[in-house]
């Protein structure tokens, strides 16, 4: 079997674990427990280990620039778009998708396949890219949630200035921010991993190697099935793997010059899973209202963000084995646009269902009522 699907199935069968365990950790104490050790632990760690192990070369530096322009260019997108799909906007499930969906998690869900199929310098190159949309899964993101936070809690009265300086005193005292703040420093002064002592260097390493079993176990763990919502998700999934086909393509007509690996990263980097990132941006929000004395709003819907992520990587594992078994096919712009669209259309057609549906029952209410 080949090595990228083996991996694919390892991760799904974590997942799967984590599903058996329901009974074994259904208190929420328990949940809770796990889901600091991942938070406070093996995320931070994984992300050090990173960091430290970037190389940066000049003239490779557009690629993470392009990663965090993909990031913002869906989020404002979906912002104006989710409404369109039955999400009311401004809600805790609008809010929801919108910070989760212009993520990406290429890690889990598509460096595996860069390494078997286009080898290390693909692979190079997608880690590169992720820089771009690390800053914006783990500083924007944040960001953007803790302001959602205090906009829906007017009654913590702060000013601009206090709200500014809260958010910020939030975003260092974050485990995760703080270890990246130390590895840009060390960084700064030519300190990377292999510099490091060699006992401090293994434990990190070996912590960091927690970080993607304990993720899809608490995931399996969590996932609420609500059929209702899982439908929706899936053509909301649709959707943004057709944006990004459609994006994919927009870039390489401007760049026809690409290798056909150059391209494939292209098109399979941003097709990569949802983060698990602004889901622990969610998580640190959700904590702050519980332990609030007043009842709050809630700024996000924890439920429906689990059930995202684990949707999110088995959709997007048959997205990437399709690309790379049709590999040349997928390195054309008329290829990327028509699959684009065709997700798009199969995303949309059940809410362009309902507003025919819509438009024809309130001329038969008219009629109705004019004729009583």
């Amino acid at each position: 079997m080949n090595l990228a699907v083996q991996k694919t199935l390892s991760l799904l069968l974590l997942l799967v674990i984590g599903f058996l365990l329901r009974k074994k950790l259904k208190d929420p104490a328990q949940q809770k427990g796990l889901k600091t050790l991942i938070l406070t632990v093996a995320l931070p760690a994984i992300i050090f280990v990173a960091l430290l192990k970037a190389e940066v070369q000049w003239d490779l530096l557009a690629l993470p620039i392009l990663a965090i322009s993909f990031n913002f260019l869906l989020y404002f997108i979906l912002k104006y778009t989710l409404p369109l799909f039955g999400i009311e906007k401004d809600s805790s499930p609008y809010r929801t998708y919108l910070l989760l969906f212009p993520s990406l998690a290429p890690g889990l869900s598509c460096f595996p396949f860069l390494i078997e199929y286009l080898g290390d310098d693909a692979l190079a190159w997608g880690a590169l890219a992720d820089i771009g949309n690390k800053v914006f899964v783990l500083v924007i993101a944040y960001m953007i949630a803790m302001s959602w936070y205090f906009k829906i809690n007017k009654d913590i009265k702060t000013g601009n200035k206090d709200k500014i300086k809260s958010l910020l005193l939030s975003l260092v005292n974050e485990p995760i921010n703080l270890v990246i703040i130390l590895a840009l420093i060390l960084i700064s002064v030519g300190i990377h991993l292999e510099n490091l002592p060699v006992f401090i260097a293994t434990a990190i390493g070996t912590l960091s190697n927690l970080m993607t079993p304990l993720v899809l176990i608490f995931i399996g763990i969590a996932v609420v099935f609500n059929w209702k919502q899982i439908r929706k998700i899936a053509g909301l999934l649709m959707i943004r793997s057709g944006l990004t086909f459609l994006l994919s393509g927009i870039v390489l007509i401007f760049a026809p010059q690409l290798s056909y690996a150059a391209i494939l990263v292209l098109v399979v980097f941003p097709q990569s899973a949802i983060s698990f990132w602004p889901f622990a941006h969610m998580a640190s929000v959700t904590a702050l209202e519980q332990e609030s004395e007043k009842k709050r709003n809630k700024t996000f819907d924890m439920e429906l963000a689990v059930n995202i992520l684990a949707c999110s990587l088995p959709f997007t594992t048959v997205i990437m084995l399709a690309v790379f078994s049709f590999g040349e096919i997928f390195t054309s712009p008329t290829t990327l646009f028509s699959v684009g669209f065709v997700l798009l259309g199969l995303g949309i057609i059940k809410p362009l269902l309902k507003w025919f549906k819509l438009i024809e029952y309130e001329p038969a209410l008219e009629k109705e009522t004019h004729s009583s």
